[in-house]
């Protein structure tokens, strides 16, 4: 099925980019990966590698997404610890190798290809959204909800920068459980 061969190598992309970034990712590294038939990938791509990128990210943003909102709809914390969770597998299961495909795209997006960048930035967003809106549901303000989202998006990719390389989920767990008071405070008493 051509959308198979399609959607394997946008699942690829993805794994790749949080490994090896998006200068280390080619076209070569994604068929390997997604047994994709070799003449598909300039089919699906037309666009090259900043296509597949694009859309590997919209991908990654949406995975992370549905996992904020299938948490408990009124426990914040709930939502913050699944949130943790996920980078902690990733980080366990790659041995500390697999990191964010959209900061790898945020931080490495040729300055040419803004496109890369905007699909970065959506992703980040809609987490940040996702994430607000657990919060909100929970009775945080919304102005406090939104801050807070963005902290907490930010310090999770800072943390899982920190965990990758001292090999270990100590800062992830550090700035989860900090996190956890943080939200805590922030609920209506």
């Amino acid at each position: 099925m051509a959308s198979d061969s399609r959607d394997r190598m946008v699942r690829s992309a993805a794994l790749l980019l949080r490994e090896r970034g998006y200068a280390g990712t080619g076209f070569r590294d994604v068929i390997a990966h997604s047994e994709a038939p070799w003449g598909s990938i300039y089919h699906h791509f037309p666009g090259g590698k900043a296509q597949l990128a694009e859309e590997a990210v919209g991908y990654a943003g949406d995975v992370v997404t549905r996992l904020i909102e299938q948490s408990p709809p009124d426990d914040p914390v709930a939502t913050l610890r699944a949130f943790v969770t996920i980078w902690k597998q990733g980080l366990e299961t790659s041995g500390y190798r697999a990191g964010c495909p959209v900061l790898a795209v945020a931080t490495e997006a040729p300055d040419d290809l803004p496109a890369l960048t905007d699909a970065a930035a959506a992703a980040f967003a809609r987490w940040e959204e996702a994430l607000a809106a657990s919060l909100r549901r929970a009775g945080v303000p919304r102005a406090r909800a939104r801050r807070l989202a963005t902290i907490v998006v930010a310090a999770i990719e800072g943390a899982v920068v920190l965990s990758r390389a001292r090999r270990d989920t100590r800062p992830l767990d550090d700035v989860g459980k900090e996190l956890e008071l943080a939200i805590q405070d922030a609920l209506p008493h």
